[in-house]
């Protein structure tokens, strides 16, 4: 007789898919809340759609993935933060449009499971949601040989909140002469780690257990820095009336995530002398990168920016602070329909 041919020839392992589920099920089940009316398993998540003191409740969901920041995991061996990376960066894209998450549903593929990894992911993700108020309410995990490489990992997710139909923020009330606050980031958060691993890694040849003595920590931890989630900070003043606009600072830096909410006509003056975290810094000079293409693939402090009015940005500075928020102004509102730097 011939070789036999079975599934796990193939590369795909279904009792190590098995326990990746079994390893999951109790960080999963802790961020289950009332209206969660499913469990692990069931072909679909269900969750009770009751919006009370909500008038006219409208659900806002996103699409995000963690990115090249893999790579770095992958380098590391740590996975841990990469599932909070996902979870809070995408309840920042909602939290723009004035929404709380509800639930969020992940996606991780890979080239060869490993239920440890794929356990480290996921407690991760579950961590993220109980700290941000909503349920993990259900995933997939791919095992996909051929497709990803052995060690590859990608990790995927959406993220469902609710928001009443007038408390949106869309940016549409902003006006020029109106200001800008930033609220500090800790890092690279989810982007521009292609171009910062070149500099890093190829171009220099330098590995994440190295510890250049201006950031104070390994490479690999100033990389691996989780994106911060900014709810707890601007939620109590979603209901003031206070935000005009507010812009998550991701892929395409300050110009190009501010620009998305800001009326025709309108553009902004940015100071730019806020606090810069160090690992910037670094890449800029090993690198002799320009300013402005640092701003176009990086944060550079600001994970979040909140668009005011002049005369009440004093009073959104102390309530931010009440929280712990560091917060500064980085602005203001033009008339001159582009984005600039004084």
């Amino acid at each position: 007789m011939g070789d036999t041919t079975d599934y796990r020839s193939s590369g795909v392992s279904i009792e190590e898919g098995n326990r990746s589920i079994d390893l999951m099920k109790k960080s999963v089940r802790k961020t289950f809340t009332p209206r969660v009316l499913s469990d692990i398993g069931h072909f679909g998540g269900l969750f009770r759609a009751d919006f009370p003191g909500l008038v006219e409740p409208v659900l806002v969901a996103s699409t995000d993935g963690v990115g090249t920041k893999l790579k770095v995991a992958s380098m590391t061996g740590s996975y841990g933060t990469v599932g909070m990376d996902l979870v809070n960066h995408c309840v920042n894209d909602i939290l723009v449009q004035g929404a709380v998450p509800l639930f969020f549903m992940d996606y991780i593929a890979c080239g060869r499971l490993d239920a440890s990894i794929a356990a480290m992911i996921v407690e991760g993700l579950a961590a993220a949601c109980s700290e941000n108020g909503c349920a993990l309410l259900g995933g997939e995990t791919a095992e996909m040989p051929g497709f990803y490489s052995p060690g590859d990992y990608d990790v995927a997710g959406t993220i469902v909140g609710v928001v009443g139909h007038d408390a949106i923020i869309d940016g549409s009330a902003i006006r020029p002469g109106m200001s800008i606050i930033g609220l500090a980031s800790n890092g690279l958060h989810t982007n521009g780690y292609s171009l910062a691993r070149k500099v890093l890694f190829e171009m220099h040849g330098m590995t994440p257990e190295d510890v250049p003595a201006e950031l104070g920590c390994s490479i690999g931890e100033a990389l691996l820095k989780v994106h911060r989630s900014y709810l707890a900070q601007v939620r109590p003043l979603l209901d003031t009336g206070l935000l005009k606009g507010i812009a998550h600072i991701t892929g395409g830096g300050i110009p190009g995530n501010l620009s998305r909410i800001l009326p025709g006509g309108c553009g902004a003056c940015l100071r730019a002398d806020w606090d810069v975290p160090p690992i910037f810094s670094l890449i800029q000079d090993l690198a002799g990168i320009d300013g402005a293409e640092m701003a176009k693939a990086f944060n550079m402090g600001a994970g979040m920016l909140l668009v005011v009015e002049e005369e009440q940005a004093g009073q959104v500075l102390e309530l931010l602070s009440g929280t712990g928020e560091i917060a500064f102004i980085a602005g203001e509102i033009t008339s001159k329909g582009s984005i600039a730097y004084a």
